[in-house]
């Protein structure tokens, strides 16, 4: 299976607000305890841009396997700041051809963000349109969870 978890923490080195960790099957994202959202989606915009372009996870659009690299539509996944959307809410998620769209009420904590993408993203990865390639093996939602996490 593939996870991707949000969650804050307090030890993260200093002035820094975001950590990705990847394993097999399975991104933490890491976000400083208590930071400011908008911060929070800057620093987010700027390490998943470096991670996607370092990494093995692929979306499989209309068919169409779609990459970082991919010269038409290269894979991104962009936070923005957009008051329409209600703190209960918190996010709404947009995917189209190589871009994830994470639309985040400004007015949300860290903690509230990454329980509620947590949940969102797990949702969102259900539609079996994503995979890794970690270490040679392709990693799907299908994928046995017994090495992963």
């Amino acid at each position: 299976m593939l996870h991707v978890v949000y969650r804050t923490v307090e030890d993260l080195a200093p002035g820094q607000l975001v950590e990705i960790v990847e394993d097999r099957g399975r991104i933490d994202v890491l976000l400083r305890d208590g930071a400011d959202i908008e911060p929070i989606t800057h620093a987010l915009n700027a390490a998943l841009e470096h991670f996607l372009a370092h990494c093995g996870w692929f979306q499989i659009w209309r068919g169409r396997v779609i990459s970082a690299t991919s010269p038409e539509s290269p894979l991104s996944v962009q936070y923005v700041i957009d008051p329409e959307v209600d703190w209960r809410q918190c996010v709404q998620v947009r995917e189209s051809q190589g871009t994830v769209r994470v639309h985040v009420c400004p007015d949300s904590s860290a903690k509230h963000f990454a329980r509620v993408l947590t949940k969102s993203t797990e949702q969102f990865l259900a539609g079996k349109q994503w995979f890794q390639l970690w270490q040679g093996e392709i990693v799907t939602m299908d994928s046995p969870d017994s090495m992963a996490a």
